[in-house]
């Protein structure tokens, strides 16, 4: 049975867009930890920020939500965000600066088809940081189809990535 309709092959998710309780402690995470840049704020109450150039890959406000309390975790709502890496190296780079600030992760995991980092921001919403290994290393069942899983990721094994280049 064929679909109605099906999304465009290159379509992608261009940016999120969070509610925050502080906008000065949020960029505090996205551009001073993680590394993002400020392309523009929005008064006081909203910031835009992106990898690169981009006009925003992510949006923080605080409309709504100025010193709340985070959503509780078993509510409805956003799982995670994912940042995804250009490269392993460049995973290896960012885990490397999350443990010189002694910043802590949520969860690591290697997915076949990615290795990644978990994470929260200061008002708790997960953000995953991952690469992409090279679609033709992807898992694969016999029948050609795609079999991800949930493994443990080797740290140690990550930033060995950094005594290469």
């Amino acid at each position: 049975m064929k679909k109605e309709y099906t999304i465009p092959n290159h379509t992608r998710i261009g940016h999120v867009h969070l509610k925050v309780s502080d906008l000065d402690m949020s960029l505090a995470f996205y551009c001073d930890l993680l590394g993002f840049e400020l392309m523009m704020k929005y008064g006081n109450e909203a910031a835009f920020i992106s990898a690169g150039g981009y006009h925003h890959h992510i949006g923080l406000n605080v409309w709504y939500s100025k010193g709340a309390s985070p959503a509780p975790q078993r509510a409805p709502g956003l799982f995670h965000s994912a940042i995804l890496f250009p490269s392993r190296r460049d995973l290896a780079v960012i885990l490397n600066r999350l443990n010189e600030k002694q910043y802590p992760l949520t969860g690591a995991a290697d997915h076949g088809v990615s290795e990644a980092l978990y994470l929260d921001d200061p008002d708790k919403n997960g953000v995953e940081l991952y690469w992409d290994r090279p679609e033709h290393l992807w898992p694969k069942k016999p029948d050609g189809s795609l079999d991800m899983y949930t493994r443990r990721l080797d740290l140690d094994n990550l930033l060995s990535e950094l005594k290469t280049s």
